[in-house]
């Protein structure tokens, strides 16, 4: 899933980056309140984290002028000011949650999570494909004491999937979610670790809708697996 972040710090910003990019989430970074509009218009992302205190272009503007063109991300505002008039008036102008600075990331890492998964087809908090779980901390699959791992790629594209059970996904749409701004969006790649996803997982995982794109149908739970 993909998240911009809109915070003018830019050292602030460059740390929230590093850490929700280690959750597996694919980060872009607008300094400013021009760009973060830019792209919070013309992006695909699954959440913004929007700075109210912006030099150039107020956050408060910057939601206001996405909401209004139909922009429906959900958003999460930081500002460091914290009196509830503020908070009233971004939830008002569309904000879906609201944290204070200064704040723990962890909180920060929460929130957001939490609205992933409200904004997800599926919102459960854990998924599994036939009898693994999605460990999303350790991003690996778990079953009793048995693990798969998962590289980075095929950790966010599985978890993807599985937030969109039976929706047929183009390779853009994919591509779009999963990586950021700048990076090379090769569909041939995609294609690689969607195949090494069925090698792992079975070969009738992941279906090939010809022209369309990929669908995920999970295995419904049966039995416990004979462990080796």
């Amino acid at each position: 899933m993909r998240i911009l972040i809109v915070e003018d710090d830019a050292e602030l910003g460059a740390r929230l980056q590093r850490r929700l990019q280690r959750e597996g989430l694919a980060v872009d970074l607008a300094l400013n309140g021009v760009d973060g509009r830019h792209l919070g218009e013309t992006e695909p992302y699954d959440l913004i984290v929007l700075d109210l205190g912006l030099p150039d272009l107020p956050g408060m503007a910057v939601l206001a002028a996405w909401r209004e063109i139909g922009v429906t991300t959900p958003v999460l505002i930081l500002t460091a000011r914290n009196s509830w008039r503020d908070r009233v008036d971004g939830l008002r102008q569309g904000a879906d949650d609201y944290l204070g600075k200064p704040f723990h990331v962890e909180e920060l890492l929460a929130r957001i999570l939490a609205l992933l998964r409200r904004a997800a087809p599926v919102r459960d908090t854990t998924l599994r494909v036939g009898s693994w779980r999605l460990d999303e901390q350790r991003q690996v699959l778990v079953d009793g004491p048995d693990e798969l791992p998962l590289t980075a790629t095929e950790f966010k594209l599985l978890r993807y999937f599985l937030r969109h059970p039976g929706q047929v996904l183009s390779k853009t749409r994919l591509a779009e979610h999963l990586y950021e701004y700048e990076s090379e969006r090769d569909s041939n790649v995609l294609e690689v670790y969607i195949s090494r996803l069925r090698e792992k997982l079975g070969p009738d995982l992941i279906q090939t809708r010809r022209g369309q794109g990929y669908c995920l149908q999970p295995p419904a739970p049966g039995p416990e697996r004979e462990k080796d």
